[in-house]
């Protein structure tokens, strides 16, 4: 428990000035948290062959380059241009004709894709919305958050029903629900004094991203799973990596970003 403190105090000191500030420090701080999670990703075992240390590096530079591709608040409504997802897949599926399948196959070459689009979008689209407002950027830190909380404190002294015992054997509806209560309120409640009136289309879209919130943590704790591990790394002593505290923070601005298109 005092580690999981102590590593709790010194990832908010380092966090929230890079949010407070924005800007080329936020950017920053988002590429090197972007770094460790596709070194956790590239680490998994289970999921694909080890890859060759050009492919890692070829990989990383594709991630870095959609992280950093259109991050202004426009780009919202413009989207990603297809250069970067052009240049992803030829760069990382070409070179499986100069590798033996044991080294580099197209399966690997399919996953590297995957896991470098999805980490590729999910930080930039952490700069684009911080850039667009930062009261709506912790609002929707703040959903995941808070339903995490007191989904494990409902579990804790209340649950009594599996939710998902294969995937979470610690989760259960009971805490599931107590965590969408109170992070759909107290995040109503944070949108009403910082950002604006409450709605029927605010408070839908709140309880929404809870929901997926959940899911995601789930799809995380799948992923972990199939690759017989606890945790993606011990970055950070007592909470485990950079992917087990963005696991459903990463879904909720997923969620955001597409509700917003629609």
């Amino acid at each position: 428990m005092k580690k999981r403190i102590i590593s709790a105090i010194i990832a908010m000191i380092i966090v929230i000035p890079l949010i407070y500030f924005g800007g080329y420090i936020f950017t920053i701080g988002v590429c090197l948290l972007a770094a460790l999670a596709y070194k956790e990703i590239i680490d998994l075992k289970k999921s694909h062959n080890e890859y060759p240390i050009v492919m890692v590096f070829l990989g990383f530079f594709c991630m870095v380059a959609f992280i950093l591709s259109n991050n202004i608040d426009a780009s919202i409504y413009q989207g990603i241009t297809y250069q970067i997802i052009t240049m992803t897949i030829l760069f990382l599926l070409l070179p499986t004709i100069f590798f033996p399948k044991e080294k580099y196959n197209t399966r690997d070459a399919f996953y590297l894709i995957g896991v470098t689009l999805l980490l590729g979008m999910v930080f930039n689209i952490f700069i684009i919305l911080r850039s667009r407002n930062l009261f709506v950027f912790l609002y929707l830190l703040i959903i995941p958050m808070v339903t995490d909380i007191f989904a494990m404190l409902g579990g804790k002294y209340f649950g009594k029903n599996k939710m998902c015992p294969n995937l979470s054997p610690h989760k259960t509806w009971e805490g599931s629900i107590s965590g969408l209560l109170f992070g759909a309120i107290i995040s109503l409640i944070f949108y009403s004094i910082f950002i604006g009136s409450l709605n029927i289309q605010v408070i839908l879209t709140t309880i929404a991203l809870s929901i997926v919130g959940q899911m995601g943590d789930l799809v995380m704790s799948k992923i972990k799973r199939e690759n017989e591990i606890k945790d993606f790394s011990n970055i950070m002593p007592g909470h485990g990596g950079i992917l087990d505290r963005l696991d459903s923070i990463i879904f909720v601005f997923l969620a955001y970003m597409f509700l917003l298109i629609v």
